[in-house]
């Protein structure tokens, strides 16, 4: 039996308001640019994966060099050798062994870990870490408008390619905005037929044109992402996992097209362990060899495009470095963001690690932060993009001046 925090679930349902947000910006294309940088003719992709629910970074990307770590984290740490040994991407740190297509893109110099990092939120609320998440503004409750799609503003216009592109029933917090965003939600549920579809899009064109572009341009999104490749692969795994994988395949191909989005936001719920979060193996390990596949997806169907891509995978918060009574772990401040793409200055583990002795603890309970994830995120935007500091700290991250770009993260 899992736990889940009521917050988290309630997180989870879909709001009346938040649909109709999606469905508003469905209907705003746009004429964004095509992003091909002078210097070296890269026409850079960049989608950022939410982790909703709090990730244990250390059951994660686990610190088995550190002799407090084994037990802090008892029957649940990763181990160095035995069975479902962690794969150890330097002599300190080890990565969870649901994860080989990570490990593998780590080899090839594609992905990288920045450890011990958090946003500037403190406290241990879901709602109030994922506003400030997705918001970009260092407190909860500032606005009802994300860092991506303010970076989306920031950038020139140009050539017309489309709009952002949020994946899932809702638009994230950190797409919403004023810069225009196209929705895709993959749906389990029987499609119209062709033929129904027609009839519509005749009757809106004669009724409702704005209403009959949206249809057309909807249509065409859908043909695109779905189709054949979409069906699930032989051992692609069931439930959550497949569908991760189904979602990242989709969103990808939709991305690799000539005038496809450059931008892109998911999110993936369910990482919330206070109980039951197992350790090589179990439930923690099968969400994460979800998100293994989901990254595995986009570079396959990327295809030639996955070379000039990042992928920021990031979390509200961290995971208590000690496990609780139920073999799981509480809200905690620390966690990791996973880099991965072709663009990646990878092979690489980015930390000012603290150390889990008592002493070093955060609150003594869990892994202090030493890197701020506006550093992260700011520095890709720069190098995939070319935003200026002033705008990053003004505009996308508001009031964030003191936080550097952090360099080197683009190869």
């Amino acid at each position: 039996m899992t736990m889940e925090c009521s917050e988290s679930l309630i997180l989870q349902a879909t709001s009346r308001r938040a649909l109709l947000l999606g469905g508003a910006s469905f209907a705003a294309w746009a004429y964004l640019p095509k992003f091909a940088r002078a210097a070296d003719g890269r026409d850079p992709r960049f989608v950022t994966i939410i982790l909703r629910g709090a990730l244990d970074g250390l059951a994660t990307v686990a610190p088995i060099g550190d002799p407090d770590y084994a037990g802090l984290h008892g029957t649940i740490a990763l181990k160095a050798d035995g069975p479902n040994a962690a794969v150890m991407l330097d002599p300190f740190f080890g990565l969870h062994p649901a994860m080989p297509e990570f490990a593998r893109m780590y080899r090839a110099k594609q992905a990288a870990v920045v450890h011990a990092v958090a946003t500037s939120y403190r406290d241990r609320s879901h709602f109030d870490g994922q506003d400030v998440l997705e918001s970009g503004f260092p407190g909860p409750g500032r606005v009802q408008s994300g860092w991506l799609n303010r970076a989306l503003e920031a950038l020139p216009k140009g050539e017309r390619v489309t709009s952002a592109l949020a994946v899932g029933p809702t638009t994230p917090l950190v797409l919403r905005g004023a810069a225009p965003t196209v929705g895709w939600a993959p749906t389990a549920l029987p499609q119209a037929a062709d033929d129904t579809a027609m009839r519509l899009l005749d009757l809106y064109q004669h009724r409702d044109p704005t209403l009959a572009s949206a249809l057309t341009q909807g249509l065409q999104l859908e043909k695109q992402a779905q189709g054949d490749e979409m069906k699930p692969k032989p051992g692609g795994g069931g439930g959550g996992v497949a569908a991760m994988r189904l979602v990242a395949r989709g969103a990808a191909k939709l991305m690799a097209a000539d005038d496809g989005p450059r931008i892109g936001a998911l999110a993936f719920d369910g990482w919330d362990t206070h109980a039951n979060e197992g350790g090589p193996v179990g439930r923690l390990a099968q969400l994460l060899g979800g998100l293994d596949g989901a990254l595995a997806e986009f570079q396959s169907a990327l295809g030639a495009r996955w070379h000039d891509t990042v992928i920021v995978v990031a979390t509200e918060f961290g995971r208590t470095a000690r496990i609780n009574g139920t073999e799981g772990t509480d809200h905690g401040t620390g966690t990791i963001a996973l880099l991965a793409g072709g663009a990646v200055n990878g092979g690489r583990m980015i930390t000012d690690w603290p150390g889990l002795k008592p002493a070093n603890l955060y609150q003594a309970r869990d892994l202090a932060p030493t890197t701020d994830l506006r550093a992260v995120i700011k520095g890709v935007l720069h190098d995939q993009f070319g935003l200026g500091e002033r705008v990053l700290a003004d505009a996308v991250f508001p009031d964030s001046g003191p936080v550097k770009p952090m360099k080197g993260l683009v190869a």
